[in-house]
Protein backbone atom coordinates (compact mmCIF):
# COMPACT_ATOMS: atom_id res chain seq x y z
CA UNK A 1 0.00 0.00 0.00
CA UNK A 2 1.62 2.87 -1.08
CA UNK A 3 1.06 6.51 0.34
CA UNK A 4 0.07 7.93 -2.88
CA UNK A 5 -3.49 7.79 -1.54
CA UNK A 6 -5.04 7.98 -5.34
CA UNK A 7 -2.76 6.42 -7.21
CA UNK A 8 -5.45 3.79 -9.17
CA UNK A 9 -5.81 0.55 -10.72
CA UNK A 10 -6.61 -0.36 -14.62
CA UNK A 11 -8.04 1.48 -17.24
CA UNK A 12 -7.07 4.92 -15.37
CA UNK A 13 -4.81 7.52 -16.98
CA UNK A 14 -0.76 6.17 -16.65
CA UNK A 15 2.18 8.72 -17.08
CA UNK A 16 5.32 7.18 -15.95
CA UNK A 17 4.30 4.79 -13.82
CA UNK A 18 1.93 7.29 -11.79
CA UNK A 19 -1.78 6.49 -12.02
CA UNK A 20 -3.86 8.92 -10.53
CA UNK A 21 -7.58 8.97 -10.84
CA UNK A 22 -8.87 12.10 -11.73
CA UNK A 23 -7.30 15.62 -10.27
CA UNK A 24 -7.23 17.05 -13.18
CA UNK A 25 -7.27 21.06 -11.74
CA UNK A 26 -4.64 19.68 -9.49
CA UNK A 27 -2.51 18.00 -12.10
CA UNK A 28 -3.06 21.02 -14.65
CA UNK A 29 -2.05 23.22 -11.75
CA UNK A 30 1.44 21.31 -11.55
CA UNK A 31 2.12 20.89 -15.83
CA UNK A 32 1.74 24.83 -15.84
CA UNK A 33 4.36 25.11 -12.99
CA UNK A 34 7.01 22.19 -14.84
CA UNK A 35 6.51 24.20 -18.05
CA UNK A 36 7.01 27.55 -16.27
CA UNK A 37 10.56 26.24 -14.74
CA UNK A 38 11.50 24.73 -18.60
CA UNK A 39 11.06 28.26 -19.89
CA UNK A 40 13.78 29.66 -17.47
CA UNK A 41 11.44 30.32 -14.75
CA UNK A 42 10.50 29.93 -11.31
CA UNK A 43 7.62 28.81 -9.70
CA UNK A 44 6.33 27.57 -5.73
CA UNK A 45 3.45 25.60 -5.04
CA UNK A 46 2.53 24.08 -1.14
CA UNK A 47 -0.13 21.48 -2.00
CA UNK A 48 -1.83 20.90 1.49
CA UNK A 49 -5.07 18.78 2.90
CA UNK A 50 -5.45 15.88 5.70
CA UNK A 51 -3.49 12.81 5.88
CA UNK A 52 -4.59 10.10 2.49
CA UNK A 53 -6.18 12.51 0.73
CA UNK A 54 -3.28 12.26 -2.26
CA UNK A 55 -0.65 14.66 -1.64
CA UNK A 56 1.89 12.22 -1.97
CA UNK A 57 0.70 11.08 -5.37
CA UNK A 58 0.78 14.30 -6.70
CA UNK A 59 4.33 15.00 -5.81
CA UNK A 60 4.96 11.43 -7.41
CA UNK A 61 2.74 12.72 -10.58
CA UNK A 62 5.11 15.99 -10.57
CA UNK A 63 8.28 13.78 -10.52
CA UNK A 64 7.45 11.53 -12.97
CA UNK A 65 6.35 14.18 -15.55
CA UNK A 66 9.13 16.31 -15.04
CA UNK A 67 11.05 15.59 -17.80
CA UNK A 68 14.11 17.55 -18.50
CA UNK A 69 14.51 18.66 -14.82
CA UNK A 70 16.85 17.57 -12.39
CA UNK A 71 14.83 16.40 -9.35
CA UNK A 72 15.97 17.07 -5.45
CA UNK A 73 13.65 15.51 -2.67
CA UNK A 74 13.57 15.40 0.62
CA UNK A 75 10.99 14.65 3.02
CA UNK A 76 9.52 15.81 6.73
CA UNK A 77 10.57 12.84 9.06
CA UNK A 78 8.94 13.42 13.22
CA UNK A 79 11.70 11.19 14.49
CA UNK A 80 14.22 14.24 12.95
CA UNK A 81 12.11 17.16 13.69
CA UNK A 82 14.30 18.18 16.62
CA UNK A 83 17.70 17.45 14.06
CA UNK A 84 18.56 20.94 12.99
CA UNK A 85 19.15 21.30 9.18
CA UNK A 86 18.12 17.36 8.72
CA UNK A 87 15.67 17.80 6.15
CA UNK A 88 17.81 20.55 4.31
CA UNK A 89 20.93 18.21 4.12
CA UNK A 90 19.06 15.16 2.37
CA UNK A 91 17.57 17.61 -0.07
CA UNK A 92 21.01 19.46 -0.80
CA UNK A 93 23.30 16.35 -0.52
CA UNK A 94 23.27 15.68 -3.98
CA UNK A 95 24.65 19.63 -5.07
CA UNK A 96 27.55 18.91 -2.20
CA UNK A 97 30.46 19.46 -4.84
CA UNK A 98 28.93 22.51 -5.59
CA UNK A 99 30.03 23.70 -2.75
CA UNK A 100 33.28 25.85 -3.65
CA UNK A 101 31.02 27.84 -5.44
CA UNK A 102 29.80 29.75 -3.14
CA UNK A 103 31.13 32.98 -1.83
CA UNK A 104 33.38 31.35 1.42
CA UNK A 105 30.78 32.95 4.00
CA UNK A 106 28.23 31.22 2.26
CA UNK A 107 30.12 27.85 2.09
CA UNK A 108 31.33 28.09 5.78
CA UNK A 109 27.83 28.39 7.02
CA UNK A 110 26.70 25.61 4.90
CA UNK A 111 29.62 23.79 5.77
CA UNK A 112 29.16 24.43 9.44
CA UNK A 113 25.45 23.60 9.90
CA UNK A 114 25.92 20.03 7.91
CA UNK A 115 28.49 19.56 10.02
CA UNK A 116 31.15 19.14 8.10
CA UNK A 117 33.61 21.97 9.59
CA UNK A 118 34.35 23.14 12.96
CA UNK A 119 32.60 26.26 14.01
CA UNK A 120 30.37 28.56 15.90
CA UNK A 121 26.61 28.13 14.86
CA UNK A 122 26.62 30.60 11.67
CA UNK A 123 24.32 33.11 10.67
CA UNK A 124 21.09 31.47 9.47
CA UNK A 125 20.04 34.29 7.12
CA UNK A 126 23.74 33.23 5.61
CA UNK A 127 22.29 29.45 5.64
CA UNK A 128 19.22 30.96 3.29
CA UNK A 129 21.56 32.62 1.26
CA UNK A 130 23.83 29.73 0.73
CA UNK A 131 21.08 27.12 -0.35
CA UNK A 132 19.66 30.02 -2.33
CA UNK A 133 22.92 30.14 -3.98
CA UNK A 134 23.23 26.52 -4.55
CA UNK A 135 20.08 25.75 -6.34
CA UNK A 136 20.88 29.05 -8.42
CA UNK A 137 24.18 27.38 -9.47
CA UNK A 138 22.55 24.15 -9.95
CA UNK A 139 19.98 25.52 -12.38
CA UNK A 140 22.54 27.25 -14.50
CA UNK A 141 23.00 24.11 -16.14
CA UNK A 142 19.66 22.99 -16.35
CA UNK A 143 15.83 23.56 -15.08
CA UNK A 144 15.85 21.83 -11.01
CA UNK A 145 12.13 20.19 -9.39
CA UNK A 146 12.06 20.55 -5.85
CA UNK A 147 9.95 18.26 -4.12
CA UNK A 148 9.39 18.42 -0.19
CA UNK A 149 6.80 15.79 1.28
CA UNK A 150 5.06 15.89 4.89
CA UNK A 151 6.45 19.63 5.57
CA UNK A 152 4.40 19.83 8.77
CA UNK A 153 7.20 17.49 10.00
CA UNK A 154 10.37 19.39 9.11
CA UNK A 155 12.92 20.80 11.29
CA UNK A 156 12.20 24.17 12.09
CA UNK A 157 15.67 25.51 10.70
CA UNK A 158 15.04 23.64 7.64
CA UNK A 159 11.51 25.06 6.88
CA UNK A 160 12.51 28.46 7.61
CA UNK A 161 15.22 27.98 4.86
CA UNK A 162 13.19 27.03 2.56
CA UNK A 163 10.84 29.65 3.49
CA UNK A 164 13.50 31.82 2.49
CA UNK A 165 14.22 30.69 -0.49
CA UNK A 166 11.20 30.38 -1.95
CA UNK A 167 9.90 33.80 -1.62
CA UNK A 168 13.26 34.70 -3.43
CA UNK A 169 13.13 32.63 -6.32
CA UNK A 170 13.26 34.65 -9.00
CA UNK A 171 14.63 33.55 -12.93
CA UNK A 172 16.80 30.62 -11.84
CA UNK A 173 14.79 27.87 -13.59
CA UNK A 174 13.66 26.37 -9.93
CA UNK A 175 10.92 24.85 -8.95
CA UNK A 176 9.45 24.02 -5.13
CA UNK A 177 6.63 22.02 -4.66
CA UNK A 178 6.04 21.10 -1.24
CA UNK A 179 3.07 19.25 0.74
CA UNK A 180 1.91 19.68 4.32
CA UNK A 181 -0.59 18.53 6.25
CA UNK A 182 -1.79 22.05 7.65
CA UNK A 183 -0.62 25.63 6.14
CA UNK A 184 2.96 25.30 7.84
CA UNK A 185 3.81 29.24 9.47
CA UNK A 186 7.16 29.44 7.63
CA UNK A 187 5.23 28.60 4.08
CA UNK A 188 2.27 31.20 4.77
CA UNK A 189 2.36 33.54 2.27
CA UNK A 190 3.74 31.41 -0.75
CA UNK A 191 1.25 30.38 -3.65
CA UNK A 192 -0.96 27.45 -2.44
CA UNK A 193 -3.55 24.40 -3.81
CA UNK A 194 -5.51 22.88 -1.18
CA UNK A 195 -5.97 19.08 -1.63
CA UNK A 196 -9.71 18.08 -0.99
CA UNK A 197 -11.10 14.28 -0.78
CA UNK A 198 -11.86 13.16 -4.48
CA UNK A 199 -15.14 14.64 -6.20
CA UNK A 200 -18.24 11.62 -5.88
CA UNK A 201 -17.76 10.13 -9.36
CA UNK A 202 -14.21 9.20 -9.21
CA UNK A 203 -14.14 8.26 -5.29
CA UNK A 204 -16.64 5.69 -6.29
CA UNK A 205 -15.00 4.26 -9.48
CA UNK A 206 -11.93 4.06 -7.03
CA UNK A 207 -13.60 2.20 -4.51
CA UNK A 208 -15.26 -0.23 -6.77
CA UNK A 209 -11.34 -0.59 -8.18
CA UNK A 210 -10.52 -2.33 -4.82
CA UNK A 211 -13.18 -4.34 -4.10
CA UNK A 212 -14.73 -7.57 -5.30
CA UNK A 213 -18.03 -7.65 -7.61
CA UNK A 214 -21.29 -5.45 -7.56
CA UNK A 215 -21.55 -2.85 -4.45
CA UNK A 216 -24.83 -1.47 -3.83
CA UNK A 217 -24.62 1.94 -5.06
CA UNK A 218 -26.48 3.51 -1.66
CA UNK A 219 -23.64 1.68 0.16
CA UNK A 220 -20.98 3.36 -2.35
CA UNK A 221 -22.72 6.87 -1.74
CA UNK A 222 -22.35 6.27 2.28
CA UNK A 223 -18.48 5.07 2.49
CA UNK A 224 -18.21 8.16 -0.16
CA UNK A 225 -19.47 10.40 1.94
CA UNK A 226 -18.31 9.44 5.19
CA UNK A 227 -14.34 9.11 4.07
CA UNK A 228 -15.01 12.32 2.50
CA UNK A 229 -13.23 11.08 -0.82
CA UNK A 230 -10.54 10.46 0.83
CA UNK A 231 -8.48 8.20 -1.41
CA UNK A 232 -6.19 6.54 1.50
CA UNK A 233 -9.50 5.52 3.46
CA UNK A 234 -11.28 4.49 0.45
CA UNK A 235 -8.02 2.16 -0.87
CA UNK A 236 -7.72 0.97 3.11
CA UNK A 237 -11.54 -0.62 2.93
CA UNK A 238 -10.94 -3.73 1.74
CA UNK A 239 -7.38 -4.13 3.52
CA UNK A 240 -7.28 -7.12 5.60
CA UNK A 241 -10.92 -8.29 5.12
CA UNK A 242 -12.64 -10.93 4.04
CA UNK A 243 -14.09 -11.05 0.05
CA UNK A 244 -18.15 -11.46 1.65
CA UNK A 245 -17.64 -8.30 3.78
CA UNK A 246 -16.97 -6.09 0.90
CA UNK A 247 -19.90 -7.58 -0.83
CA UNK A 248 -23.23 -5.63 -2.02
CA UNK A 249 -23.28 -3.87 1.56
CA UNK A 250 -24.22 -6.96 3.26
CA UNK A 251 -22.00 -7.02 6.22
CA UNK A 252 -21.76 -6.00 9.52
CA UNK A 253 -19.78 -3.14 11.02
CA UNK A 254 -17.83 -4.90 13.24
CA UNK A 255 -16.27 -6.79 10.23
CA UNK A 256 -16.09 -3.86 7.92
CA UNK A 257 -13.23 -2.11 9.71
CA UNK A 258 -11.75 -1.57 13.05
CA UNK A 259 -12.79 0.62 15.73
CA UNK A 260 -11.43 3.63 18.00
CA UNK A 261 -11.64 2.23 22.10
CA UNK A 262 -11.59 5.80 22.61
CA UNK A 263 -14.96 6.61 20.59
CA UNK A 264 -16.36 3.50 22.12
CA UNK A 265 -15.83 4.79 25.81
CA UNK A 266 -17.45 8.48 24.35
CA UNK A 267 -20.47 6.39 23.27
CA UNK A 268 -21.24 4.05 26.08
CA UNK A 269 -21.39 7.58 28.47
CA UNK A 270 -23.95 8.95 25.71
CA UNK A 271 -27.82 8.51 27.15
CA UNK A 272 -29.60 5.21 26.07
CA UNK A 273 -31.67 7.09 23.54
CA UNK A 274 -28.82 8.60 21.95
CA UNK A 275 -27.00 5.42 21.50
CA UNK A 276 -29.55 3.56 20.53
CA UNK A 277 -29.86 5.89 17.60
CA UNK A 278 -26.15 5.46 17.18
CA UNK A 279 -26.61 1.58 16.48
CA UNK A 280 -29.59 1.94 14.42
CA UNK A 281 -27.95 4.20 11.73
CA UNK A 282 -25.00 1.55 12.13
CA UNK A 283 -26.51 -1.18 11.56
CA UNK A 284 -28.53 0.11 8.50
CA UNK A 285 -25.98 -0.16 5.70
CA UNK A 286 -27.88 2.18 2.79
CA UNK A 287 -28.14 5.64 5.70
CA UNK A 288 -31.53 5.87 4.92
CA UNK A 289 -32.79 8.47 7.04
CA UNK A 290 -36.51 7.24 6.97
CA UNK A 291 -36.16 4.13 7.63
CA UNK A 292 -33.52 5.10 10.50
CA UNK A 293 -36.22 7.10 11.82
CA UNK A 294 -39.27 4.45 11.53
CA UNK A 295 -37.07 1.96 13.07
CA UNK A 296 -36.32 4.77 16.12
CA UNK A 297 -39.87 5.15 16.82
CA UNK A 298 -40.60 1.59 16.67
CA UNK A 299 -37.96 1.08 19.39
CA UNK A 300 -39.47 4.17 21.43
CA UNK A 301 -36.32 6.61 20.06
CA UNK A 302 -37.43 10.17 19.82
CA UNK A 303 -35.46 13.10 17.97
CA UNK A 304 -36.21 15.09 20.78
CA UNK A 305 -34.78 12.23 22.98
CA UNK A 306 -31.51 11.11 21.12
CA UNK A 307 -30.48 14.40 19.19
CA UNK A 308 -28.78 17.13 20.64
CA UNK A 309 -27.84 14.69 23.61
CA UNK A 310 -24.22 13.82 22.17
CA UNK A 311 -24.48 13.06 19.19
CA UNK A 312 -23.49 16.30 17.23
CA UNK A 313 -20.03 15.65 15.64
CA UNK A 314 -21.04 12.28 15.20
CA UNK A 315 -23.58 11.44 13.19
CA UNK A 316 -25.70 13.76 10.34
CA UNK A 317 -29.03 13.51 8.70
CA UNK A 318 -29.21 15.35 5.49
CA UNK A 319 -30.42 12.93 2.20
CA UNK A 320 -28.21 10.16 3.65
CA UNK A 321 -27.53 8.98 7.73
CA UNK A 322 -24.07 9.35 7.71
CA UNK A 323 -21.63 9.03 10.30
CA UNK A 324 -18.40 12.14 10.83
CA UNK A 325 -16.00 8.69 9.87
CA UNK A 326 -16.55 5.03 9.25
CA UNK A 327 -14.50 4.65 12.73
CA UNK A 328 -17.59 5.82 14.62
CA UNK A 329 -20.36 3.69 12.87
CA UNK A 330 -17.89 0.85 13.94
CA UNK A 331 -17.67 1.69 17.55
CA UNK A 332 -21.41 2.62 17.55
CA UNK A 333 -22.06 -0.81 16.80
CA UNK A 334 -19.53 -2.58 18.81
CA UNK A 335 -20.38 -0.56 21.62
CA UNK A 336 -23.34 -2.24 22.19
CA UNK A 337 -24.95 -5.10 23.29
CA UNK A 338 -25.65 -8.48 21.02
CA UNK A 339 -29.29 -8.37 22.54
CA UNK A 340 -29.53 -4.46 21.72
CA UNK A 341 -27.78 -5.62 18.25
CA UNK A 342 -30.50 -8.36 17.48
CA UNK A 343 -33.33 -6.21 18.58
CA UNK A 344 -32.29 -3.34 15.68
CA UNK A 345 -31.84 -5.53 13.23
CA UNK A 346 -35.13 -7.46 13.89
CA UNK A 347 -36.96 -4.42 13.69
CA UNK A 348 -35.22 -3.29 10.72
CA UNK A 349 -35.54 -6.76 9.21
CA UNK A 350 -39.66 -6.28 9.74
CA UNK A 351 -39.63 -2.49 7.96
CA UNK A 352 -37.67 -3.41 5.12
CA UNK A 353 -40.34 -4.77 1.95
CA UNK A 354 -39.78 -8.13 1.10
CA UNK A 355 -41.17 -7.40 -2.41
CA UNK A 356 -38.65 -4.51 -2.94
CA UNK A 357 -35.97 -5.78 -1.14
CA UNK A 358 -35.41 -9.32 0.24
CA UNK A 359 -31.84 -9.74 0.31
CA UNK A 360 -31.85 -6.87 2.94
CA UNK A 361 -34.32 -8.16 4.58
CA UNK A 362 -32.76 -11.57 4.53
CA UNK A 363 -29.56 -10.40 5.98
CA UNK A 364 -31.18 -8.24 9.34
CA UNK A 365 -33.13 -11.43 9.64
CA UNK A 366 -30.23 -13.31 9.73
CA UNK A 367 -27.78 -10.39 11.93
CA UNK A 368 -30.96 -10.78 14.27
CA UNK A 369 -30.86 -14.69 14.83
CA UNK A 370 -29.30 -16.08 18.00
CA UNK A 371 -29.75 -19.75 16.76
CA UNK A 372 -30.43 -21.96 13.86
CA UNK A 373 -33.21 -20.65 12.16
CA UNK A 374 -34.20 -22.66 9.06
CA UNK A 375 -36.41 -20.09 7.89
CA UNK A 376 -33.72 -17.59 7.37
CA UNK A 377 -30.97 -19.80 6.15
CA UNK A 378 -33.82 -20.88 2.87
CA UNK A 379 -34.44 -16.55 2.91
CA UNK A 380 -30.12 -16.26 2.75
CA UNK A 381 -29.99 -19.16 0.18
CA UNK A 382 -32.38 -17.26 -2.17
CA UNK A 383 -30.81 -14.41 -1.91
CA UNK A 384 -27.71 -16.03 -2.76
CA UNK A 385 -29.08 -17.51 -6.09
CA UNK A 386 -30.43 -13.98 -6.66
CA UNK A 387 -27.24 -12.69 -6.05
CA UNK A 388 -24.88 -14.75 -8.39
CA UNK A 389 -27.69 -14.02 -11.21
CA UNK A 390 -26.62 -10.75 -11.16
CA UNK A 391 -22.93 -11.83 -11.29
CA UNK A 392 -22.40 -10.86 -7.52
CA UNK A 393 -20.25 -13.96 -6.24
CA UNK A 394 -18.96 -12.02 -3.16
CA UNK A 395 -22.63 -11.53 -1.90
CA UNK A 396 -23.51 -14.93 -3.16
CA UNK A 397 -20.54 -16.23 -0.87
CA UNK A 398 -21.74 -13.80 2.13
CA UNK A 399 -25.17 -15.43 2.24
CA UNK A 400 -24.48 -18.60 1.77
CA UNK A 401 -21.93 -18.92 4.64
CA UNK A 402 -24.14 -17.05 6.77
CA UNK A 403 -26.76 -19.88 5.83
CA UNK A 404 -24.52 -22.06 6.83
CA UNK A 405 -23.91 -20.75 10.67
CA UNK A 406 -27.64 -20.63 10.88
CA UNK A 407 -28.42 -24.08 9.63
CA UNK A 408 -29.17 -26.87 12.73
CA UNK A 409 -29.69 -30.14 10.84
CA UNK A 410 -25.51 -31.77 9.86
CA UNK A 411 -26.82 -33.41 6.47
CA UNK A 412 -28.35 -29.71 5.25
CA UNK A 413 -25.45 -28.06 6.91
CA UNK A 414 -22.88 -30.18 4.80
CA UNK A 415 -24.71 -29.76 1.95
CA UNK A 416 -24.98 -26.00 2.27
CA UNK A 417 -21.57 -25.66 3.32
CA UNK A 418 -20.04 -27.30 0.17
CA UNK A 419 -22.25 -24.64 -1.85
CA UNK A 420 -20.56 -21.93 0.26
CA UNK A 421 -17.39 -23.33 -0.32
CA UNK A 422 -17.84 -23.53 -4.12
CA UNK A 423 -19.05 -20.11 -4.68
CA UNK A 424 -16.23 -18.87 -1.82
CA UNK A 425 -13.57 -20.04 -3.74
CA UNK A 426 -15.09 -18.32 -7.02
CA UNK A 427 -15.19 -14.98 -5.19
CA UNK A 428 -11.51 -15.54 -4.12
CA UNK A 429 -12.31 -16.42 -0.52
CA UNK A 430 -10.31 -19.51 -0.33
CA UNK A 431 -9.78 -19.43 3.40
CA UNK A 432 -13.55 -19.55 4.03
CA UNK A 433 -13.94 -22.08 1.28
CA UNK A 434 -11.17 -24.50 2.77
CA UNK A 435 -12.65 -24.08 6.05
CA UNK A 436 -16.62 -24.70 3.86
CA UNK A 437 -15.40 -28.03 2.51
CA UNK A 438 -13.55 -29.30 5.54
CA UNK A 439 -17.14 -28.67 7.25
CA UNK A 440 -18.98 -30.72 4.48
CA UNK A 441 -16.82 -33.39 3.89
CA UNK A 442 -16.91 -34.52 7.78
CA UNK A 443 -20.68 -34.04 8.22
CA UNK A 444 -21.83 -35.17 3.92
CA UNK A 445 -24.90 -37.30 4.12
CA UNK A 446 -24.06 -38.82 0.77
CA UNK A 447 -20.80 -39.83 -1.60
CA UNK A 448 -22.48 -37.21 -3.71
CA UNK A 449 -21.35 -34.08 -1.22
CA UNK A 450 -18.07 -35.56 -0.30
CA UNK A 451 -16.95 -35.54 -4.28
CA UNK A 452 -18.16 -32.27 -4.49
CA UNK A 453 -15.94 -31.52 -1.18
CA UNK A 454 -13.39 -33.08 -2.34
CA UNK A 455 -13.65 -31.21 -6.23
CA UNK A 456 -13.26 -27.76 -4.36
CA UNK A 457 -10.46 -29.03 -1.84
CA UNK A 458 -8.43 -29.65 -5.29
CA UNK A 459 -8.85 -26.84 -7.16
CA UNK A 460 -7.93 -24.77 -3.76
CA UNK A 461 -4.65 -27.09 -3.77
CA UNK A 462 -4.19 -25.63 -7.62
CA UNK A 463 -5.55 -22.20 -6.48
CA UNK A 464 -2.51 -22.29 -3.99
CA UNK A 465 -0.14 -23.68 -6.56
CA UNK A 466 -0.65 -21.05 -9.06
CA UNK A 467 -0.52 -18.63 -6.76
CA UNK A 468 2.97 -19.76 -4.99
CA UNK A 469 4.44 -19.62 -8.63
CA UNK A 470 2.80 -16.29 -9.40
CA UNK A 471 0.40 -16.98 -12.16
CA UNK A 472 -2.90 -16.33 -9.85
CA UNK A 473 -3.31 -12.87 -8.12
CA UNK A 474 -5.69 -11.71 -5.63
CA UNK A 475 -9.14 -11.81 -7.05
CA UNK A 476 -11.84 -14.33 -8.54
CA UNK A 477 -10.41 -17.66 -8.33
CA UNK A 478 -11.78 -20.46 -11.16
CA UNK A 479 -14.65 -18.26 -12.15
Amino acid sequence: MTKAGNVAGRGHEERHGIELLGRGPERSALDTLLAAVRAGESRVLVLHGPAGVGKTALLDHAAATATGLRILRTTGLAAEAELSHAALHRLCAPLFERLPKLPPPQRTALETVFGTRDGRPPERFLVALAVLGLLSDASAEGPLLCVVDDAQWLDRPSAQVLGFVARRLLAESVGLVLAARDRAPDLRGLPELEIAGLPEADAQALLRSVTHGPFDPHVLDRIVAETHGNPLALRDLPHGRPVPHLAGGFALPSAETSDDPALREQIAALPGPARMLLLIAAAEPVGDPALVWRAADRLGVTPASALGAGTEGLLAFGVRVTFAHPLVRSSAYRSASDEDRRRVHRTLAELTDQRTDPDRRAWHRAAAAHAPDESVALALERAAGRARDRGGLAAAAAFRQRAVALTADPARRADRAVAAADVSLRAGDLQAARLLAGLAARDAGDDFVRARARLVRARLDLADGARSAGVVGAGVVGA
